[in-house]
C-alpha cells in the first residue's frame, strides 16, 4: 500500500490540459470565453479566432514542451536528484497557478491578445513542469514494489474522475462563470501545496526510507539493497545484473533494447485513446437530442464521455493492483493492445455529429457509446498501467528511474501523435 503522503502526489500529475481546463466549461477556457465577441481590431483573426480554436492551441502548447522536457529530464536523471526535480516542478506549477488565480478576477476584455498569449505561456510552463514532475515521480516509484507504481497511476485517473465530477456539479449549479473558474484554480492551488507538504514528509516514513535509502543516503545502495524482499517486491535485474552508479547520462541503448516492446504497447494504447477521447466521444450526441430533455441536451456528453471514461480508466488501473495478466513478455499483451484499434470504427459509427462524409450511423442507441466508452476506459487503464509499471522492472535497479522517464516518453509520444491524428479523423468524418 502506498504511504499516505505518497498517495497524495498523483493529484499533481494530472496532465496540464486537464488542470488548466480545455473543455468549454473548464478552467482557463472559462476565463477566455467570458471575453465577449465584438467587432474591432481583434475581430475574426484576433480574440474570436483564438476563442474558436482555443482547445487546439492549448493542445499544442501542452504537447511540444512535454516532449522537450522529457528529453531534458532523461539527461538530468543522474545529475540532479529526483527530490530537486520534483520539488522545483511543484513550486513552478504552484507559482503559475497563483498567477492564473489572480487573473480570474481581472477584466481582460481590453487586452485579449495579450491575455491569450499569457495563457499559452502559462500552459507551456505548467506542461513542462508537470512532465518533469510526472516522469520523475514515476522513476522514483520504480524503486518501490510494483503496487506502489500502480497506486501512483491510479491516482492520476482518480484526479481526472474528480475533475469530471466537479465539472458536472458546476454545470448543474454554477451561476457565475468567473466564480466557478476561481473555485477551480483555488482547488488546484490547495492540492499543489498539499503535494509539496506530503513529499517533504516522505523521508520521515520508515517504509519510504527502506526503499529510498539510495535516494536520500548513498547512491551505491541502489545495487546493494536488502535481498529479503517478497516475491511481488523483487525486481528483475537485481544486484547481479547491476552496473556502476555514476553521474553521467544513463545509457539509452540498453534501456531502449529492454523496454521497446512494452514502450510500443504503451505508445499504441494512448495513441488510440487520445484519437477517440475526447475529440470523437465528446461529439457523440444522444439520439433523443430532439426531445430537448436535460439528459439529452445538457448532461449526456459530460456523463457518458468525460465522467464515464475517467471512472472506467480509474477502475482499469485499480484492477492491476490485484491482477497482473498478461506478463511483460507475453504476446497476449501486444495482441490485446492491437485489438483496441476496433474502437475507432465503433465510435465513428455512433451518433457522431456533425457528419460531412461518413453518413452511416450504425449504432443508433444511447447504450452503444456508453458501452464503448466503458470498454475504452477500462482497457486504457488496465493495459496502459501494466505496460508502464512493467518497464522499469525489467532493467537493472540503477537504471529503473531512467527507464521510467523513457516509458513516460513513449506515453507522451503516443498522446502527441494521437492528438494530431484525431484532427485528421474528425475531418474524415
Amino acid at each position: 500500500m502506498l504511504p499516505p503522503p505518497a498517495a497524495s502526489l498523483p493529484s499533481a500529475s494530472v496532465p496540464p490540459g486537464g488542470r488548466v481546463g480545455t473543455t468549454p466549461r473548464g478552467g482557463a477556457g472559462r476565463c477566455w470565453r467570458r471575453i465577449p465577441a465584438r467587432p474591432g481590431p481583434e475581430g475574426p483573426d484576433g480574440a474570436c479566432g483564438a476563442r474558436d480554436y482555443f482547445e487546439s492551441y492549448i493542445s499544442i502548447a501542452s504537447t511540444v514542451p512535454s516532449v522537450l522536457c522529457l528529453v531534458g529530464n532523461f539527461l538530468l536523471v543522474n545529475r540532479v536528484p529526483a527530490s530537486v526535480r520534483i520539488l522545483s516542478s511543484l513550486f513552478i506549477m504552484l507559482s503559475i497557478f497563483l498567477v492564473i488565480t489572480v487573473l480570474v478576477k481581472v477584466d481582460t476584455s481590453s487586452w485579449t491578445t495579450s491575455f491569450f498569449a499569457l495563457t499559452i505561456v502559462c500552459v507551456v510552463v505548467v506542461s513542462g513542469a508537470s512532465t518533469i514532475f510526472t516522469s520523475s515521480i514515476l522513476g522514483l516509484s520504480s524503486r518501490f514494489p510494483m503496487r506502489n507504481s500502480q497506486a501512483l497511476l491510479a491516482g492520476q485517473a482518480m484526479g481526472g474522475t474528480v475533475s469530471a465530477i466537479a465539472s458536472i456539479i458546476d454545470l448543474a449549479a454554477a451561476a457565475d462563470v468567473t466564480d466557478s473558474a476561481l473555485a477551480y484554480f483555488l482547488t488546484a492551488d490547495i492540492f499543489l501545496v498539499v503535494c509539496i507538504m506530503v513529499y517533504l514528509l516522505l523521508p520521515r516514513l520508515e517504509y519510504s526510507r527502506y526503499y529510498m535509502g539510495s535516494h536520500w543516503e548513498h547512491p551505491s545502495l541502489a545495487a546493494t539493497s536488502p535481498s529479503s524482499l517478497t516475491e511481488d517486491e523483487a525486481e528483475p535485474g537485481g544486484p547481479e545484473h547491476s552496473v556502476p552508479q555514476s553521474t553521467a547520462v544513463p545509457p539509452l541503448r540498453p534501456i531502449l533494447r529492454k523496454t521497446v516492446a512494452l514502450g510500443s504497447c504503451l505508445f499504441y494504447v494512448f495513441f488510440v485513446s487520445i484519437i477517440i477521447f475526447p475529440s470523437l466521444s465528446s461529439s457523440i450526441q444522444s439520439v433523443h437530442q430532439a426531445s430537448g430533455s436535460p439528459w439529452a441536451t445538457k448532461y449526456f456528453v459530460p456523463l457518458t464521455s468525460f465522467l464515464l471514461y475517467n471512472f472506467a480508466d480509474w477502475c482499469g488501473r485499480q484492477i492491476t493492483a490485484w491482477i497482473q495478466v498478461p506478463g511483460p513478455n507475453s504476446r497476449l499483451l501486444h495482441t490485446l493492445v492491437l485489438l483496441r484499434t476496433i474502437f475507432l470504427p465503433l465510435f465513428i459509427l455512433c451518433n457522431y455529429q456533425p457528419r460531412a462524409h461518413i453518413r452511416t450511423v450504425l449504432f443508433n442507441r444511447d447504450i452503444y457509446p456508453v458501452a464503448f466508452t466503458t470498454l475504452l476506459g477500462l482497457s486504457n487503464g488496465y493495459l496502459g498501467t501494466l505496460a508502464l509499471v512493467y518497464g522499469p522492472k525489467i532493467v537493472p535497479k540503477e537504471l529503473a528511474e531512467a527507464a521510467g522517464v523513457v516509458m513516460s516518453f513513449y506515453l507522451v509520444l503516443g498522446l502527441a501523435l494521437g492528438s494530431a491524428c484525431s484532427v485528421l479523423v474528425v475531418h474524415l468524418i
